[in-house]
């Protein structure tokens, strides 16, 4: 069986990320792609390295006849999205990438985002899209949230420590780098090259970035009690690709065996043998995350490092293996892909 894929905002990176993937997929087919100031350019145009597909005109979203499409993938941005959504016909599966739908409380979503939400009910249905920890809920819904990339490096590292009490949940630090096509296509002035390169700095510094509210939501979850990291996030200038490394207090050895076991049996999650530290060199345009634990120096604490691809593992690939289960394929599917090296 073929299903009918329309990806609506496919001229940022995430939209393209996804049509990169979905080219190799088995039983995908792509039938619309949205755009907006784009619209009525070819997607070779807009993405010169996709110019081997075939694929639809680039259009706008009231353009689509949504009667022809299985699954829906949103690379809206926040608030736009919602009120995209919200007007699809109900038998059409959806894909968010956006924020609109991670946070299941409106009051944070309003806290996080500056706004009251537009989609109440969606909101209501909607799943968490951390793949690996709500499987089962995506299988059989309608609508799932895609997770934001910081968040999800994070949660990868800390989730199944947190799960199995092995560290102070009082003492948590989560350094992160993350590659400037987390910030989007948009242009703006920090991100120019003559601004960003040669350097690297800090930004939404003392618990003010969004994706601490995904933090706060899951970890509180799984703990059965409020839970806050200190979290500080940079900019690296890099193009892909996000390094967290997070400073616990517990056993390092129990560290690394808990997330051994967790991700035993994962085909996108690799726990290196202790000791070794990953690099976002080696996920670079892959579905996959490497994760490290080593020990450090003063007794009972632990580094613990995760690594992955923002735009793949941290968006459009996720997206897509949540997409294969809500369409009963192989959860791999079009994912397999070796990470580019060098």
């Amino acid at each position: 069986m073929t299903h009918k894929i329309a990806i609506l905002g496919a001229s940022g990176y995430t939209g393209a990320e996804l049509v990169r993937l979905i080219a190799t997929h088995p039983s995908m087919e792509i039938v619309a792609l949205s755009a907006d100031r784009k619209a009525g350019l070819e997607m070779a145009a807009v993405f010169p390295h996709l110019r081997h597909l075939t694929l639809p005109t680039l259009c706008k979203i009231e353009e689509i006849d949504f009667a022809n499409v299985d699954l829906c993938f949103c690379a809206l941005p926040h608030a736009t999205s919602q009120r995209v959504i919200k007007t699809l016909p109900s038998d059409v599966k959806v894909v968010d990438l956006s924020a609109d739908f991670r946070l299941r409380d409106p009051d944070e979503y309003a806290k996080w985002y500056g706004g009251q939400h537009d989609a109440l009910e969606i909101q209501k249905e909607a799943v968490y899209g951390l793949t690996e920890f709500y499987r089962e809920e995506i299988k059989t819904a309608r609508v799932v949230a895609g997770t934001g990339c910081n968040a999800a490096t994070g949660l990868f590292a800390l989730k199944p420590l947190i799960e199995a009490d092995v560290i102070d949940l009082d003492q948590i630090i989560l350094d992160l780098k993350c590659a400037v096509s987390g910030a989007g296509r948009s242009l703006k002035e920090n991100l120019l090259h003559a601004e960003l390169s040669e350097g690297n700095h800090a930004y939404a510094i003392g618990g003010t970035h969004r994706h601490l509210g995904e933090f706060d939501q899951e970890f509180s979850k799984v703990a059965g009690r409020e839970v806050k990291v200190q979290f500080t996030p940079h900019l690296v200038p890099a193009n892909r690709g996000i390094l967290a490394t997070v400073y616990v207090q517990g056993d390092a050895e129990v560290i690394h065996a808990t997330l051994a076991k967790a991700y035993a049996e994962e085909p996108f999650i690799e726990v290196l043998p202790f000791g070794e530290a990953p690099s976002t060199r080696h996920v670079r345009g892959s579905n996959f995350c490497h994760i490290g634990v080593t020990g450090d120096r003063i007794d009972g604490r632990a580094i613990v490092i995760a690594a992955l691809d923002n735009l793949t593992k941290g968006s459009s690939g996720q997206a897509l293996q949540n997409a294969n289960l809500m369409l009963g394929e192989e959860e791999t599917a079009g994912l397999m892909l070796a990470p580019c090296f060098p």
